[in-house]
């Protein structure tokens, strides 16, 4: 399966590592980034992979089969639209849009093009695919340890992006949380509140920074969602479900342990790469292996994104009003 892809920076080289050295079934033949020099970096790692400037020349090139978007955020519901358009299957990292509108324009899109055949777009959220996320759902879908009635899920990283704002952080990173918690729960978000400290952390850059989200989901939970960009010391991820006998809780992946001058300690990853690497490699081989195979991939859906898109857009609004509940059918 020959794979383009649009955006070269962080996320979308790392895909294209991925994609070249751990994904079989697969061959990275084109990269675009709108700096040619850095397509052209990218694109001198995999051999015999095409370089452009423009992302339209990539999705018409026909040394290219399918299409993975890891562009800008701003920039995927244009270019999904315009995959469709070319009739290329597409995985999109989130979030599809920061508009309901636009990511409701992608999906009628992607409807009249595919009717109720194959799908054409999914959706890159890949902690549906990390093995420890994969067991909590299991063991909570089973239950074995009765009702989940609430998911606490918890994202810190060590410092945030440039140009972010508490409106993009929403988008960019609660955005993976918001697909999680009604996930885990097989049950959708109806209803949702933020909120954040009185006085926002010193090292937030600008950001109100921490803040927690508050979810209602359709099955009667209330569950938390925080989200620190800026912790400092290290990328970590943490999420439990409380049950009513019984609470699931993410474990950390192994890591070596050091003990020395009457102290034992474990590193911290700098970024996600570490944390979810097998999620990422797990993903991509999924969607791969469904297209060779003529099947559907067992990815999130352009639906799935465009809900979650909703559900985020619901979260700005509260945010915009005090942190009163926002019903996510009220938000248009």
């Amino acid at each position: 399966m020959r794979i383009g892809i649009i955006g070269t920076g962080v996320m979308g080289a790392f895909h294209a590592q991925c994609l070249h050295t751990e994904v079989s079934g697969a061959v990275v033949t084109a990269l675009a980034d709108v700096d040619m020099e850095r397509a052209r970096a990218a694109a001198a790692a995999i051999p015999g992979a095409l370089a452009f400037d423009n992302a339209q020349d990539l999705i018409d090139c026909p040394e290219v089969d399918a299409v993975l978007i890891a562009s800008p955020d701003f920039l995927h519901a244009e270019q999904t639209l315009a995959c469709i358009a070319a009739g290329k299957p597409t995985l999109c990292e989130k979030p599809l849009s920061y508009s309901v509108a636009d990511a409701e324009r992608v999906v009628e899109a992607h409807r009249a093009a595919v009717g109720e055949g194959i799908p054409l777009v999914h959706q890159g959220f890949m902690r549906r695919f990390d093995p420890g996320y994969v067991e909590q759902k299991r063991v909570v879908t089973s239950g074995e340890h009765g009702r989940p009635v609430m998911v606490h899920s918890i994202g810190r990283g060590v410092a945030s992006g440039p140009g972010a704002t508490d409106e993009t952080v929403i988008f960019n990173s609660a955005i993976h949380d918001l697909d999680l918690v009604p996930w885990l729960l097989d049950s959708p978000v109806t209803e949702v509140s933020w909120h954040a400290p009185e006085t926002p952390s010193s090292t937030g850059g600008g950001l109100r920074d921490p803040f927690l989200i508050l979810l209602r989901t359709a099955d009667g939970a209330l569950s938390t969602v925080e989200v620190f960009l800026n912790a400092r010391y290290g990328y970590d991820m943490r999420c439990e479900v409380v049950c009513e006998s019984g609470a699931v809780s993410i474990t950390e992946p192994h890591r070596v342990a050091v003990s020395t001058q009457l102290a034992t300690s474990t590193g911290i990853p700098e970024d996600f790469r570490p944390r979810f690497a097998e999620a990422y490699r797990l993903e991509l081989q999924e969607w791969v292996t469904a297209l060779d195979e003529g099947r559907a991939p067992a990815l999130a859906t352009v639906e799935d994104g465009a809900v979650a898109t909703r559900v985020a857009a619901a979260a700005v609004a509260s945010m915009r009003n005090g942190g009163a509940f926002v019903r996510i059918e009220d938000v248009a």
